[in-house]
């Protein structure tokens, strides 16, 4: 019998996710010609943390995200989980941060734990997106903050082509330089068809109590930020 959907697509992510890891920073950053990094930055200060406040980084990969944190937020304890061990391997390597292997529909922590939960670049590759926002929901503390940072359709069509253009064109490129396998990058414009718009986006945070929800687009909506307030 074939494992259920869910199952399965974890373990799909956890191999594809394992092979890419020595390379993920690297390409992360050839595919934004560098503005990875300020994305991020944008994003931390739009989270208006403060002084000691806990934090959660929600599919951290390689730590990159949780390294930023950590730079601009004095006393920050912040957690980063990931469904891939050989990632949180590059992330132990790089730094002392603090990592756990978890599913994010089952996040090992109390309810109300965290001042804020970051997300960079994952929340398109969850089977159950509805499911794992009500989870990073429950451990989020009244008042605190979600910030989301990821791929998105830009809504005007002739550049949408482009802009998957690039991203297959970007994929096959460094998946065959690095790998051999010019399919193993293209992951990211397989994705975004099935993933919701940046719009689509700001409705769903509401409706997952989220107050004061907003977005910023970069890329003429190719990348979007999304922020709330959990009520």
């Amino acid at each position: 019998m074939d494992p259920p959907v869910e199952k399965r697509d974890r373990r799909l992510m956890q191999q594809m996710f394992g092979a890419i890891a020595p390379h993920y920073d690297f390409v992360t950053r050839a595919f934004s010609y560098g503005m990875d990094r300020n994305w991020k930055c944008a994003a931390v200060r739009k989270a208006s943390l403060f002084s000691g406040a806990m934090i959660l980084d929600l599919a951290c990969g390689t730590g990159d995200f949780s390294h930023i944190i950590l730079k601009s937020v004095a006393k920050a304890t912040v957690l980063g989980v990931d469904l891939s061990e050989k990632m949180l391997d590059v992330a132990r390597r790089h730094s002392t941060l603090k990592v756990v292997c978890a599913d994010a529909l089952r996040l090992p922590f109390p309810s109300s734990l965290f001042d804020c939960v970051f997300v960079g670049y994952g929340l398109r590759n969850f089977p159950n997106l509805p499911a794992t926002l009500q989870e990073i929901h429950r451990v989020t503390r009244p008042g605190g903050r979600m910030v989301s940072l990821d791929f998105f359709l830009p809504a005007n069509r002739l550049w949408r082509k482009v802009y998957l253009g690039y991203l297959f064109g970007q994929g096959a490129f460094w998946g065959f330089l690095l790998h051999g396998h010019p399919r193993l990058y293209t992951y990211i414009p397989d994705s975004l068809q099935t993933f919701v718009s940046i719009e689509d986006f700001s409705v769903l945070l509401r409706k997952m109590g989220y107050a004061q929800v907003d977005a910023r687009a970069y890329l003429r909506g190719g990348i979007g930020m999304h922020w709330g307030v959990k009520r």
